[in-house]
């Protein structure tokens, strides 16, 4: 370590020789030796591991938030939880890991995107996927057989992120579920209207629900001669067709999953078809799928379904999808994926999906693989794709070229003169003890100017200027930063003057 030491500082006094020679513009020739000589005792050196380039950097598919996309951030949190409250939920958390056995086995092909953590000579632990399944565990742990409940945390995949999509590693997820034994599809049906009510109240343009079952699925893969044993992984290259050809979509059954090319054809005819109730009616009577009496099941709750959307006002909203499937193997009913829409370039062109921003569905057999009884808790809930939306609002307010403020502040206590410093802290103690949101600048004597500046530059609404005649006459200089009018408040009312004042959201 001395030897080292020795030789790093023979290196610092030959290259400040070096550059002492090149200030002294000696000539080229003894620079050139000098140089030299420094290469050599660096070289001497050797690599020096702990000086090695750091790249300071947020590891792939993570980001920060900065206070404006913060602050918009909150706005969509506000507008989901109100919304989640309203139709009754409780809330909940559960660990950010859970035991590594808990989410084995849950997500079909998905599974090799779970985040495995090192092992600590302990227990063996994974990074929660999703929400679903710690809440599942959650009601098996506790024996809850009844809740509906809302749960906002983040989520780890290691898939490919496409970041500018709103698609990451860590993301957050938003969910509503309803777990107890109900009549059928009424809870369903409620969370359809809570997608419908969370999309249209965060304007993030038009969209549809597309709804399939399970059931109706399975009951369709084994009238068209698809193996049991291929269900779960035939169903998965169905979900794909909101992002790629039936012709991919078939090759891929046929070519990768050993799919007779006639079972394929077969299944083709069924997974193209979308409409409303009309078709759940035709679908009834098709020759082939009736003999599935699961299919029928699924069927029949659809029609039912249909007809609480209708009473609920949202069944233009939703479309019966046969191609939807839902990979994740937990499903056992309805499912459905909210997907928003780009408007057509032309007229008489269909309009485009531009990904999927909520999805969710009934999940019956859950619970019971976590419950030593095997109990079942019957659940339907949905997940809100908040990351896609916060990247939608987020362009939506860029191109709009819309300011976001990123405080809440209501007021901020200035000086019109010098040596008030006090006379500011006596106040601004006095506003923060009421309630109001209040600054002040870190000073002892600002200008007005710089103050009134900021108050500009941060958006906040009042200026509470205290000045020595002010002080004689016990009242404060209110001043409108937009408008800039003032006023002489009393200083007792100045608490309710400025609560008056900003009663108005200060996000709009």
């Amino acid at each position: 370590m001395a030897e080292r030491a020795a030789l790093e500082e023979l290196v610092r006094l030959q290259g400040e020789h070096v550059r002492g020679l090149k200030q002294q513009k000696a000539s080229a020739e003894q620079i050139e030796e000098e140089v030299a000589k420094l290469l050599k005792l660096k070289a001497q050196l050797g690599p020096d591991e702990g000086k090695q380039k750091f790249v300071l950097k947020t590891p792939k598919g993570t980001r920060d938030y900065s206070p404006r996309q913060m602050a918009v951030r909150e706005k969509v949190f506000d507008v989901i939880i109100s919304c989640f409250k309203r139709h009754g939920a409780e809330v909940i958390d559960t660990p950010v890991f859970e035991l590594k056995e808990t989410l084995t086995g849950k997500y079909g092909e998905d599974s090799k995107l779970i985040y495995d953590l090192k092992d600590q000579g302990g227990e063996l632990l994974s990074l929660r996927y999703d929400l679903t399944v710690p809440f599942a565990r959650y009601l098996a742990m506790n024996k809850l057989t009844n809740i509906k409940r809302y749960h906002i945390a983040k989520v780890y995949r290691r898939d490919n992120p496409a970041m500018t999509r709103g698609r990451y590693r860590e993301f957050y997820q938003c969910d509503f579920d309803i777990a107890g034994q109900f009549d059928p599809m009424i809870p369903d049906a409620e969370c359809l209207k809570i997608i419908c009510e969370l999309l249209s109240s965060l304007q993030i343009g038009d969209f549809l629900v597309k709804v399939n079952d399970r059931r109706i699925l399975d009951g369709m893969f084994a009238v068209c001669g698809v193996p049991d044993s291929k269900f779960r992984t035939i169903c998965s290259s169905v979900d794909k067709l909101d992002k790629v050809s039936w012709e991919e979509v078939k090759n891929e059954m046929v070519e990768e999953k050993g799919l007779a090319p006639e079972v394929a054809d077969r299944i083709g005819d069924y997974v193209q078809q979308h409409g409303g109730v009309s078709l759940v009616e035709q679908l009834l009577q098709d020759p082939k799928l009736s003999q599935s009496k699961q299919a029928l099941e699924g069927l029949g709750d659809l029609n039912l379904l249909f007809e609480y959307l209708t009473l609920f006002g949202i069944a233009d909203k939703i479309s019966f999808d046969l191609s939807l499937a839902r990979g994740l193997d937990y499903y056992t009913g309805v499912i459905y994926e909210a997907v928003l829409l780009q408007t057509p370039v032309q007229p008489g062109e269909e309009t485009l999906g531009v990904g999927s921003v909520a999805a969710g569905g009934r999940y019956d057999g859950l619970v019971g693989m976590f419950d030593p009884k095997g109990r079942k808790v019957p659940c339907v809930g949905l997940s809100i794709g908040v990351e896609r939306i916060f990247s939608i609002v987020e362009q939506r307010l860029e191109a709009l070229e819309e300011k976001v403020r990123t405080t809440e502040t209501q007021v901020l206590v200035a000086s019109a003169q010098k040596k008030l410093l006090e006379e500011r802290l006596k106040l601004i103690a006095e506003l923060w003890d009421a309630g109001i949101k209040a600054e002040l600048l870190y000073k002892k004597n600002p200008k007005l100017l710089n103050q009134l500046q900021y108050c500009e530059e941060a958006g906040i609404p009042l200026v509470a200027i205290i000045g020595e005649q002010e002080l004689k006459d016990g009242v404060i200089k209110l001043r409108s930063v937009a408008s800039r009018e003032e006023v002489d408040v009393r200083r007792e009312d100045l608490v309710e003057e400025i609560k008056r004042r900003t009663s108005q959201p200060l996000l709009n």
